[in-house]
């Protein structure tokens, strides 16, 4: 026998239990295993990550692995700006500000490729030189070598080396995490896993 309210108290538990059971839609190909990385997000409209905090380092080489998704990648408002050289992770140097002495892994998509940079400030001098490009939800290997005289930048089996003209013996500052920019912040969010 139909009973119109034991049928719609069926059909609103059934409704109320397919709301609370969190769907994810995302293909498979596109997911990422954590593997105990560490989610940078750079909100939309913003140069900062999430868990940007203070941490002092003092060490002879940094090493990490990385994975960007497909959120690197963007199109800038001014054109001119796709040039510009977003920042992976590094360190600050010489106990200066980043901006005076610093080495750090850099990226921008730019003719569609994703590319991986060394990005180095000596006495506030800029110098930066393209590695490698880059291939999506693709984990890569990565460290910042420190000699008296040169940052060692390694990138799976590839090298850049570029000259350091810091004092102290070894990296002597603070950690550096991603950011976007250049003059224009983030178009849309944008993921990065990092594990050290």
């Amino acid at each position: 026998m139909f009973h119109p309210f034991r049928t719609a108290l069926i059909a609103s538990l059934f409704l109320f239990s397919f709301a609370c059971n969190k769907i994810d839609f995302t293909p498979k190909k596109h997911r990422i295993t954590n593997n105990g990385s560490t989610i940078y997000t750079i909100r939309q409209g913003r140069h900062y990550c999430n868990n940007n905090i203070y941490t002092e380092i003092e060490t002879a080489e940094l090493k990490f692995s990385m994975v960007f998704d497909s959120s690197a990648i963007y199109q800038t408002i001014v054109p001119e700006n796709q040039k510009d050289i977003n920042k992976l992770f590094g360190f600050s140097d010489n106990e200066s500000q980043h901006h005076l002495f610093s080495a750090r892994f850099g990226w921008r998509w730019s003719s569609d490729s994703l590319r991986l940079f060394s990005y180095v400030y000596n006495n506030g001098e800029l110098m930066y030189e393209e590695i490698a490009t880059l291939q999506i939800g693709t984990e890569y290997y990565c460290s910042i070598a420190v000699t008296d005289s040169s940052y060692k930048f390694r990138f799976n089996d590839q090298e850049s080396v570029m000259p350091r003209t810091s004092t102290t013996p070894l990296a002597k500052g603070f950690k550096l995490y991603p950011y976007f920019g250049g003059n224009e912040t983030a178009p849309h969010d944008i993921r990065i896993w990092i594990k050290e």
